[in-house]
């Protein structure tokens, strides 16, 4: 008790009478290791200063523990954390950390850990080569009060990927680049800044030797630092505000290996349902419940399937979260449309904010009588100003918070009395507010500024919509318009500055209070300062959202889309990549942002705004942008308040593209559906970067203009304004155009595609691989369920190809039974094994197999019965008409 109090009285004394000069970051003396015990799973030491304090960025820590873990065998943790454990940790309620494994210990770990006593370094290599994956004997330990500072050596030339959210390449630069972690609400994505996410995960890719991951388990703001030192070598640094050392190290071997991996600690991804990948549709600016009811009818109208129909913030009554506007968006005309869309099969999403509205409404009402809304030092409810005005912020840390907003969901999303919704969509919860720091007349600065906006003028519905209710009809005069800790509480330590670090982040937004919550407000429970855990704000709310969900629908897979996230959100929501704009660049920078979520940060359900949010699309970008958006995993059009409308049935370009990819995209999502299952249950990526499939052809090491859509599908999107051709890459490897299904051999290099209409999108399905897709698209995901099956057949170079396919019911959270099957193609024979059993009401009845010089003397199948077939020379493609139902073993022989 001594010990932990003197070090606390110490540290406060330096803090506030300076007992020591600040000396630069090189002249820091490091720390040296004592006491050092191995075990056959773990090591542990004492690391103590090394010298004088240099007390660059706060008070240098005197004395710190070590621990290693091998906790599987290809996982290794490490941690360096203060003796009496007072620094703030990532709490294990919100980051729940993994037990070991199955490791057999550290001679048998592929990878190895080895440490330098004096001064104290560390080094993680391979196990089998003795390749070094991190190295930080260049730079001495700094282990300070409000920063921290640790730095690993890199090979030359490294393929670095991930330190998500960012709009910068998927390979990251390696000059004079820097990557901060500061979750902020960031309009039009800007490159080279921190957007709404943190994920400080990196995977190092050195083709031939493998790929490893390194995971920082730290929520703190932070820079990380991709550069050369003077002598030319490479290396990365951590630059951090607070908290401790939590590092992970992933051994791989390969890519889709790592991020296995990397799921048994950050959780696998949550399981959607079916409906959830159809085709939704919103916009910011919507004027009333009439005008949404249009959109609806219209693109039913054009033919275009409309999966879910989805409202922003426009359906709320001056922006008041939990309330509806009773002129323009009355509650039961919302509840009409709802029943509308659920009698045709489709769905409904609404948009819920973080603040809550100062005035007098339900939802603030209760959470003031709950108590559970952020405070100043004072006790009184800290306001900011959002959407609303004056806003307060629930605290996700308090007990009583989930209570409350379960409560909100029950009454406001009731399907009896209220809005009974299929989804959530959650905004704002950086958390971001409008009011710059320091915001000290918050109303006074809400009134200037005009929060909440003027709503629009009330209008009489516009125009007859057949098949809706009487209360979507004009009336005759209408006219047109329109954890706790073994010995401290792990919380922060005291004295520090927590509005205004010494040391100073890359963020876009200033000051880390500036347009956010106040960094120094100390949370509910066990007493987390805002300035540790801002960044875990919106995952936070996101994890609270599912919980409200699921207690609301117990036995049906929510789907809650969010825009701030941190490592380990794909377990619990999916997101979309935010405020884009609408133009080429953006169109193009969400593939390697899509991509990072997918396939590195395991949030799989991701997409772009298609079209774009922020400026006004033109015919030629919305065309090309919703052929690509049918190949995100969450395929969205949305736009925004004052843009030029931008539905997909508003040219005839568009409309038809729409219809096109749709239809693709709609055959293909059992496909989807069943790598997507995969994922969350294995980790294994679904949307890849190229070099996941191909390691070691360097030529994909930089691609992140294509991508794989599963293992069969390579998507070749055009890239450029009035283009009807793209240079992709192929490699060395057998392909398959999906149009015509004719073979095209990959060899390494770049392929130009001519001839690409406006409305299509370059698709090749790879070989090796077999796709189950439905025969036919359909307007809904509901009917598409009830369309059968044709299994296409794409021989890789050794004439072999394999697939599989899950189907279940679709959207209960637990499954009574599902269908699994496995599909195989070798030697001219085509095997398909079922289990276990479910009805899914449908059959195989066509097989496709490419790729076929000449015809096959004949087909049987396994009780030696022939079938028919035709043979295509000129695309090499054989097809057999078959009825196969799913309930057994199968066996075709193309002899």
């Amino acid at each position: 008790m001594f010990c932990s109090l003197f070090f606390v009285t110490s540290i406060l004394g330096a803090l506030l009478h300076g007992s020591h000069a600040a000396t630069p970051l090189q002249s820091c003396p490091g720390y040296k290791a004592s006491s050092v015990k191995y075990d056959e799973n773990s090591l542990t030491a004492d690391l103590s200063l090394a010298g004088e304090p240099c007390n660059t960025y706060g008070t240098d820590l005197g004395n710190l523990k070590l621990r290693v873990d091998y906790e599987t065998d290809s996982r290794l943790h490490v941690m360096i954390y203060d003796a009496n454990e007072e620094v703030y940790q990532v709490p294990n309620s919100i980051f729940p950390r993994p037990s070991a494994g199955q490791g057999s210990g550290a001679q048998n770990s592929k990878l190895k850990f080895d440490l330098k006593e004096d001064p104290f370094s560390f080094t993680v290599s391979r196990n089998d080569t003795g390749e070094v994956l991190f190295d930080t004997s260049s730079s001495n330990l700094v282990f300070q009060s409000q920063y921290l500072n640790l730095r690993t050596s890199l090979p030359k030339d490294p393929n670095l990927y991930g330190l998500g959210e960012h709009s910068d390449p998927l390979r990251l630069p390696t000059t004079n680049y820097t990557r901060t972690f500061w979750n902020r609400d960031a309009y039009g994505i800007p490159t080279g800044t921190n957007l709404y996410g943190d994920h400080p995960i990196y995977l190092d890719h050195r083709e031939k030797s493998g790929t490893h991951a390194v995971l920082l388990l730290n929520s703190n703001g932070m820079d990380i630092k991709i550069n050369k030192a003077s002598n030319g070598s490479q290396y990365l640094e951590y630059n951090i505000l607070g908290g401790v050392v939590d590092l992970y190290f992933f051994a791989g071997p390969t890519p889709k290996e790592v991020l296995k991996q990397y799921a048994l600690v950050a959780g696998f991804p949550a399981m959607v349902s079916y409906w959830t990948f159809g085709f939704h549709q919103c916009r910011y600016g919507y004027l009333d419940i009439y005008e949404v009811a249009e959109v609806v009818y219209n693109y039913s109208q054009a033919q275009i399937p409309l999966e879910t129909m989805w409202t922003d913030i426009d359906y709320m009554r001056a922006r008041i979260t939990f309330t509806t506007d009773p002129e323009r968006f009355p509650v039961s005309k919302i509840r009409e449309l709802v029943a509308y869309l659920h009698d045709h099969y489709q769905h409904y999403i609404m948009m819920v904010d973080p603040a809550m509205s100062v005035s007098d409404n339900g939802a603030f009402n209760r959470g003031q009588g709950a108590g559970i809304f952020m405070k100043n030092s004072n006790g009184s409810i800290y306001h900011g100003v959002v959407w609303p005005g004056v806003t307060a912020f629930p605290d996700w840390f308090n007990n009583d918070t989930q209570g409350w907003w379960n409560n909100e969901f029950n009454i406001f999303f009731s399907p009896d009395t209220g809005v009974d919704i299929d989804g959530l969509w959650i905004d704002m919860n950086e958390a971001s507010q409008f009011c710059p720091f320091p915001c000290s007349d918050p109303a006074g600065w809400a009134s200037a500024n005009n929060f909440p906006p003027a709503p629009s003028p009330v209008t009489p519905n516009p125009r007859p919509l057949p098949g809706f209710p009487p209360d979507f009809q004009p009336s005759a005069s209408a006219k047109f318009k329109r954890q706790a800790s073994v010995n401290g509480q792990k919380i922060g330590l005291p004295g520090r500055d927590l509005l205004n670090p010494p040391y100073t982040i890359n963020n876009a937004a200033g000051q880390l209070s500036n347009k956010a919550i106040d960094t120094n407000l100390i949370h509910a429970g066990d007493g987390y300062a805002e300035y540790d855990t801002h960044n875990l704000y919106g995952t936070m709310m996101s994890s609270s959202a599912r919980i409200a969900m699921l207690q609301r629908r117990p036995t049906v897979r929510p789907l809650v889309i969010t825009r701030s996230t941190f490592a380990g959100a794909g377990a619990h929501v999916g997101h979309w990549l935010g405020d884009n704009w609408s133009d080429w660049d953006h169109y193009r920078v969400s593939i390697p942002q899509m991509l990072a979520f997918a396939s590195i940060f395991q949030v799989p359900m991701v997409g772009s705004d298609v079209c774009g949010f922020g400026k006004d699309t033109t015919e030629n970008l919305c065309a090309r942008w919703a052929t690509l958006g049918a190949f995100y995993t969450f395929y969205r059009n949305h736009n925004e308040l004052g843009s030029t409308p931008q539905e997909f049935y508003r040219w005839p370009t568009v409309a038809e593209a729409a219809r096109k990819a749709i239809a693709i995209r709609y055959r293909l999502l059992d496909y989807i559906y069943t790598d997507f299952y995969r994922q969350s249950t294995t980790g294994e990526p679904f949307l890849q970067p190229l070099f996941y499939l191909y390691p070691q052809d360097n030529n994909t090491f930089p691609i992140d203009r294509q991508f794989f859509f599963g293992d069969a599908v390579l998507v070749s999107p055009v890239m450029d304004e009035g283009s009807t051709s793209v240079d992709a890459y192929f490699p060395d490897d057998i392909f398959y155009d999906w149009y015509t299904l004719a073979p095209v051999r990959g060899n390494g290099a770049n392929m130009t595609l001519s001839n690409i209409n406006i409305t299509n999108i370059p698709l090749h399905i790879r070989g090796g691989t077999i796709i189950p897709t439905r025969a036919s698209g359909a307007n809904t995901t509901t009917e598409l369920r009830k369309q059968n099956f044709n299994v296409i057949v794409a021989p890789g170079l050794d004439g072999t190809a394999v697939g599989s396919l899950y189907i279940d019911d679709g959207n209960s959270l637990e499954q009574s039974s599902t269908l699994e099957v496995d599909f195989k193609f070798e030697n001219g024979q085509l095997d398909m094994r079922c289990g276990p059993y479910f009805d899914a009401g449908v059959v195989i009845e066509t097989i496709t197999v490419l790729g076929q010089e000449t015809a096959p003397p004949g087909v049987k199948d396994g009780n030696n019965n022939s079938l028919d077939f035709q043979h295509d020379s000129s695309r090499k493609v054989v097809v057999v008409k078959v009825s196969i139902p799913f309930n057994g073993a199968t066996t075709l022989s193309f002899a």
